[in-house]
C-alpha cells in the first residue's frame, strides 16, 4: 500500500502535468505583406461564430477587410449605446451580431433576407 499513484494512472486521457507540457507554440507561416485571415479578424476584434462561418461560405458572402473594420466600429457604437444583439446591415447583407461578445452569430445574403422576420434583437445598426 506504499506505491505512489501518478495521475496518469488514475486518469490515463488527462492533461499531463504542467511541467511535462510543452509550452512553445508554432505560428504558421505567413507570406510577407499578407495577414491571414484569422490575423485581420483579432486585428479588428470581431469573431465570427462557427453557424455563421458556416452561412457565410453556404451563402457566397465574402467579408473583405474595410469591411470587417466598419463591423468593428459598427460594434463599437452599438456597445456605447448599451445593444446586446444588434442586427447589422452591410451593403445587402445582413449579420446577427452578439455586441458584448463581437461574435457574429449569423449572415443572411439579400435573397435570404425576403420575408424574414428578425427576432430576439434589441438594436439594428445600417452600415455605409
Amino acid at each position: 500500500m506504499t506505491e505512489r499513484i501518478s495521475i496518469g494512472q488514475l486518469y490515463p486521457s488527462a492533461v499531463p502535468p504542467a511541467s511535462t507540457r510543452r509550452t512553445s507554440v508554432q505560428q504558421p507561416a505567413v507570406a510577407f505583406g499578407k495577414p491571414t485571415f484569422q490575423q485581420l479578424l483579432q486585428d479588428q476584434i470581431v469573431r465570427i461564430s462557427h453557424h455563421a462561418e458556416v452561412r457565410l461560405k453556404e451563402r457566397g458572402i465574402q467579408l473583405q477587410p474595410e469591411q470587417l473594420a466598419k463591423l468593428g466600429s459598427a460594434i463599437d457604437r452599438a456597445s456605447a449605446k448599451g445593444a446586446k444583439d444588434a442586427l447589422m446591415l452591410m451593403n445587402g447583407t445582413a449579420l446577427i451580431v452578439n455586441v458584448p461578445k463581437r461574435t457574429v452569430v449569423t449572415a443572411l445574403d439579400g435573397n435570404s433576407m425576403k420575408e424574414h422576420v428578425f427576432t430576439q434583437i434589441d438594436s439594428a445598426v445600417i452600415i455605409s
